[in-house]
């Protein structure tokens, strides 16, 4: 390794991409100075000079070059220039396969993580890829009060660091990165990185995830990060004494709402349908906002279109409205109404897609959006996938519970599984190893 540049990472308090962004670098063994701009204007308005106007954390810079934010850093690692840029050399040239491990781990929120635990200590001494977000979900979370053990709670991000601990003290390998593809074709399973390292398994265990959707409307990508984002906790705070707008029905959408209401004005909840998909516990945790003045709920409403710039951010956002329901299907309806609407920044929390696009090809059946068909049912063998040797958990199999605890639990059952296949390979190798012998003789 070349000598190291200066890297200088611009974060806030509670603030997951701030820390995702910390230890990409750390597991690189890259030093870095940082910058907290919580609660100094000053250091703020630098960062937001230095970004060209965002409004949001973390901003990583390298040698003074402008990085990005996390989804900007984590895009360069997956193509190996964020090693370039930081003269890290690469362990073995493209198609070169690294090393064999009897187990691969896709992904390191709550289901990949139990399952390294459990694989751990059933000495399959598993490696684990990080992902393009490491810690999943529940890293966005700032207070988890119901996963068992934790009466007084627990915050997302230091929960998932107690398991990554747990499953190293087992002797997990966690390892930054995102799996680009894995062959089938012949075993063992060729897994390639995005970054072009190629690794083999024995067995291969997906629990990477889903990542959060996006509208697809007008302004959404000309605005995500100068006003838009899909993160409260991180980002809300820059937008104090704006009146905000989350998009979206389910526990997410109410979690955020009410976060926000530490820093907004008004917090306003746009939702397409009549009644919420959330718990009843944030629902009425929503209307006690409600109450309160803080919330504000627009039911049967959508965002069409958002409205602003990169130097001023989000302006206003244009919103349709329709008594029966999901008014963008309405739009000829004349009872559909359009109009304008002004908040200072937007959230969005309307569902997650699965990260599971390394494993078409592979023979793995899924449903139309993506999640993974596994065996289910009753004893054994319950995430096991269509093709032997793959197996299933968490987010990328669940679209219903989608709980942090049932992610723990499929996790723990896939490791399980892993671990039972991978004892029948023994046995079926050591049995056709000991025909040859006796055929020599």
């Amino acid at each position: 390794m070349s000598e190291q540049p200066r890297v200088e990472i611009y974060t806030k308090e509670d603030c997951p991409y701030c820390e995702k962004a910390k230890d990409l670098f750390d597991a690189k063994g890259i030093e870095y100075e940082t910058y907290n701009v919580t609660g100094d204007d000053e250091l703020f308005e630098e960062m937001v000079e230095r970004a060209n106007g965002r409004k949001t954390a973390p901003e990583v810079f390298i040698d003074d070059e402008l990085i990005g934010g996390w989804d900007d850093t984590s895009a360069l690692d997956e193509t190996g220039e964020l090693d370039e840029k930081l003269g890290i050399e690469r362990e073995g040239e493209d198609g070169e396969v690294l090393e064999h491990r009897k187990l691969i781990i896709a992904g390191t929120g709550i289901a990949g993580l139990t399952a390294a635990i459990y694989a751990g200590r059933g000495d399959n001494e598993p490696l684990v890829i990080e992902g393009d977000e490491p810690g999943g979900q529940l890293t966005l979370t700032t207070d988890v009060a119901n996963y068992p053990g934790f009466p007084e709670g627990i915050g997302g991000p230091e929960l998932v660091n107690n398991m990554k601990e747990q499953a190293r003290q087992f002797g997990a390998e966690l390892k930054n990165g995102i799996i680009e593809t894995v062959e089938a074709s012949s075993r063992p399973f060729r897994v390639e990185m995005t970054n072009g390292d190629v690794y083999t398994a024995d067995a291969v265990i997906a629990a990477s995830g889903a990542s959060a959707r996006t509208l697809g409307i007008p302004g959404e990508d000309e605005l995500m990060g100068y006003g838009l984002s899909t993160c409260a906790t991180c980002d809300g705070a820059f937008f104090r004494g704006e009146d905000m707008l989350v998009v979206g029905g389910g526990d997410a959408a109410m979690e955020e709402a009410t976060f926000l209401t530490k820093f907004a004005d008004t917090v306003y909840i746009a939702h397409r349908r009549e009644e919420f998909r959330a718990e009843q516990y944030w629902v009425n945790r929503v209307h006690e906002k409600v109450e309160e003045g803080e919330i504000e709920i627009m039911k049967n409403t959508e965002v069409t279109e958002l409205h602003g710039s990169q130097e001023e951010g989000v302006d206003y956002v244009t919103l349709v409205e329709n008594d029966k329901g999901h008014p963008t299907d309405r739009l000829d309806d004349p009872e559909t109404n359009e109009f304008e609407f002004d908040v200072g920044a937007v959230f969005f929390a309307i569902g997650h897609t699965p990260n599971t696009e390394y494993l078409e090809g592979t023979g793995v059946e899924m449903d139309d959006e993506g999640y993974l068909r596994t065996q289910g049912g009753d004893g054994g063998g319950q995430t096991e996938t269509d093709v032997p040797g793959i197996f299933g958990a968490g987010d990328v199999v669940d679209y219903h519970y989608q709980q942090a605890v049932t992610a723990a639990g499929m996790g723990s059952k896939a490791a399980l599984d892993a671990d039972e296949y991978l004892e029948d390979l023994e046995r079926t190798e050591s049995t056709s190893d000991g025909e040859v012998v006796a055929a020599d003789d």
